[in-house]
């Protein structure tokens, strides 16, 4: 168990930092707050760091795919169900993902490749750019929120199991519950919400769990000796 836990927090690490380049330090470098002429002007002038981006979005989806099956194998006997559910709502998450990152792909090649630069007069050619990068944001919506759901499982196996410290499932709960307001608000508020103070910090719980979870995974493992608390359901005893 605890070599599996390592390699989860191995797996874990690759999300985390991937994930940061890709979602965080990428966007902050090309992305332009309602300019979308700068920001088409920063992708063909950064085009290395944008397809770096898009390579370390791939990487982190293919981590973030088998994270949850060593994930499974330390707290399948806490509670099956769970982690059943666990695995499943991370694994609707990853197509989710790859075909939003398809569109961003379609605007790289739209911007780069010549054949397709000659055929197009330049007002199309960036409207088409333009649809294809807001279409890759409106494919992460549904994508965040199974960012969010599978934390919900995760949370209560770590805060139940007691392999782990439970102030990281409760983290991880209440990350999961971030992730939903997050997604939720941006959709039907979007004037009141996306701009509000509350929305800068709603997802800071899952952060700070998801990256505790990681370092503790690597660091310290899990608890073997943790037993899970109170009954088992009669499914994890199968």
């Amino acid at each position: 168990m605890k070599k599996t836990a390592r390699l989860a927090g191995m797996l874990y690490l690759v999300v985390v930092v991937t994930g940061i380049f890709s979602l965080g330090y990428v966007p902050s470098q090309v992305n332009v707050a309602n300019d979308w002429p700068a920001t088409i002007a920063n992708i063909v002038s950064r085009e290395s760091l944008f397809r770096l981006g898009i390579a370390s979005f791939m990487l982190e989806q293919a981590a973030f795919l088998l994270l949850p099956l060593a994930l499974y194998r330390i707290f399948a006997d806490v509670d099956r169900r769970a982690a059943v559910v666990m695995v499943a709502f991370a694994a609707v998450g990853v197509p989710l993902a790859l075909a939003a990152l398809s569109h961003r792909i379609d605007a790289l090649s739209l911007l780069t490749d010549a054949d397709i630069v000659k055929l197009m007069a330049p007002a199309q050619l960036q409207a088409m750019v333009v649809q294809s990068l807001d279409a890759y944001g409106n494919g992460l919506v549904a994508t965040r929120m199974f960012w969010g759901l599978w934390l919900l499982p995760l949370g209560y196996l770590v805060y139940r199991s007691g392999r782990m410290p439970r102030i990281l499932g409760l983290l991880l709960v209440l990350g999961c519950f971030g992730y939903l307001v997050d997604v939720f608000g941006d959709l039907l508020a979007p004037g009141q919400y996306t701009g509000s103070a509350f929305a800068q910090y709603v997802t800071l719980p899952a952060s700070i769990g998801e990256i505790g979870t990681c370092l503790w995974l690597l660091v310290a493992g899990v608890r073997v000796s943790g037993k899970p608390d109170s009954h088992r359901t009669a499914t994890a005893t199968h």
